[in-house]
């Protein structure tokens, strides 16, 4: 059976408001990316936010490892470029595909720096915080990183996020 806050997610309401409400942030959250601006899209979390990879030890809570997870992915990708190949938006949050491609200028958790071309598909969740109308951080999910074992990652194997504001989970 499930618990009492799936079943408060499995509830929530579909209401055309609320879809054009999580839409608009997830937009203002993009294009935020998009122009490295990161007051920008800090300001479509809430202040408890995590930035989570999921099914590693990588964890970064609050503003300051939101702010600290985009500044080393936009150091060590310069140009990563996330071209959209799916999108769900509900009143759980987003849920989003892209095929990434980017240059590995410098070292990404576990990753050294390559200066080479990369690929990779990955999968963010976005989840909604309805009291606040923010978003409470980003699950991603990473296939097809060369050299990326997130089973590594789990057992320790992996070097630790080393931003401030970034925890093991």
């Amino acid at each position: 059976m499930a618990d009492d806050a799936i079943l408060e997610l499995l509830r929530r309401e579909v209401t055309p408001e609320s879809y054009g409400e999580i839409r608009e942030l997830w937009k203002r959250h993009s294009i935020a990316e998009d122009n490295r601006d990161l007051p920008g899209l800090v300001s479509t979390l809430t202040e408890d936010c995590v930035y989570e990879i999921a099914g590693t030890r990588h964890a970064w809570h609050g503003h300051e490892g939101a702010t600290g997870f985009y500044t080393q992915l936009l150091t060590a990708f310069p140009d990563i470029h996330f071209a959209l190949t799916n999108i769900v938006i509900g009143p759980q949050g987003v849920c989003e595909e892209a095929h990434v491609t980017a240059t590995h200028r410098g070292d990404w958790l576990d990753l050294p720096a390559t200066g080479e071309r990369v690929e990779f598909n990955n999968v963010i969740f976005f989840p909604w915080d309805p009291e606040r109308r923010l978003f409470r951080g980003e699950r991603v999910y990473v296939e097809g990183v060369a050299g990326f074992d997130p089973a590594g990652a789990r057992s320790g194997g992996a070097a630790k996020a080393s931003v401030r504001g970034s925890t093991e989970v």
